[in-house]
């Protein structure tokens, strides 16, 4: 395994890397290896993670002086992450039986965030990260995850916070009947900036995936949205489809969507799809002649599309708490 310093940055030929080169995410100079402080975990045990060749993982795991390991089994887990300082990094693994929930809410006021989480899914798991970061902050975020036999990962994230945000999130279906679903809702204000990366491996065929991912971009945000789904060679039997929509709220806000295919099998289902477009002014219209304002009219809209990226997700408890975290982000910003 190689160090950082030893990784070449990345080109922004990939696509991984072009709306967000790494020079940018990473919190100072790219020679630098800076000092960190610690994210504070609710719960957990102490515990290790591997390095990584591939360069945000890498970092993360060089600077972080914290790991975590969570244990779930047929129960519901809500996680605290608190982050504070000008440097904040941590590690997470996560271990999971039966049907169980894991809600991540990462917050506080730190200048830069890095979270690395590491996961394995035996039965059934539904995993909700919530981005609640100062709207100052910048945020990293890398995710791997392996789901094994008969079993699923659900996925949702809430992106509300921080200012500059790069997520990297990968998942292998690695054994017949394996499954993920989910999606991630952004919300983009100001001249915030969101980047979410997604990779859906399909190992073995009679493997099922299905990602969306929603985003409102108001003021001048920019809201970028990347997805490749791979079926391999001999995955037959694979159903996969991955879906981007964007509204855009506003002349000068900006939204890119990139779904990408790679099928080396024949006998499989496969589709992606993304679209972008502004609110509809008849929806305005008749909320506001029931009474709404304006700015409510838009938040109830607003609202409406971000929680349908979680179509999908059918544990209760994880879309109650999403909805009621989104609900007060909107509540804040028309108040604010």
């Amino acid at each position: 395994m190689i160090s950082y310093p030893q990784i070449s940055i990345p080109p922004r030929s990939e696509h991984l890397w072009r709306y967000t080169p790494w020079k940018r995410i990473h919190p100072t100079k790219v020679e630098e290896m800076p000092d960190s402080d610690e994210i504070r975990f609710s719960s957990g045990e102490n515990s290790e993670m591997d390095g990584s060749d591939e360069i945000a993982r890498s970092f993360i795991h060089t600077i972080s002086k914290v790991c975590k390991k969570v244990t779930l089994s047929n129960e519901t887990l809500e996680l605290d992450l608190r982050c504070s300082g000008h440097i904040c990094a941590g590690e997470l693994n996560v271990e999971s039986t039966g049907e169980s929930n894991l809600i991540i809410r990462v917050s506080g006021d730190a200048g830069w965030t890095g979270i690395r989480i590491s996961g394995k899914v035996k039965d059934s798991l539904s995993v909700a990260v919530i981005n609640d970061l100062a709207s100052d902050g910048h945020f990293l975020r890398c995710e791997d995850w392996t789901v094994e036999r008969d079993s699923t990962l659900e996925f949702a994230t809430l992106s509300a916070g921080a200012f500059l945000n790069k997520s990297d999130v990968r998942v292998i279906l690695s054994q017949k009947g394996a499954e993920t679903r989910g999606g991630i809702a952004s919300n983009g204000y100001g001249s915030r900036h969101d980047d979410h990366h997604f990779e859906i491996k399909h190992l073995v065929g009679h493997t099922d995936s299905s990602f969306v991912m929603h985003a409102t971009c108001d003021d001048s945000s920019h809201s970028v949205g990347t997805g490749l789904l791979t079926i391999c060679e001999g995955a037959d039997g694979s159903d996969a489809g991955q879906v981007f929509r964007n509204l855009l709220l506003s002349e000068k806000s900006r939204a890119e969507a990139i779904p990408e295919l790679e099928v080396l099998a024949d006998d499989v289902k496969a589709a992606h799809g993304a679209a972008s477009a502004p609110i509809d002014v008849n929806q305005i219209h008749y909320l506001a002649s029931r009474g709404l304002s304006v700015d409510t009219a838009t938040a109830l809209i607003v609202e409406g599309f971000l929680m349908d990226a979680f179509r999908h997700v059918k544990s209760e408890k994880v879309v109650a708490t999403l909805r009621t975290r989104l609900l007060v982000h909107l509540e804040c910003l028309v108040n604010g």
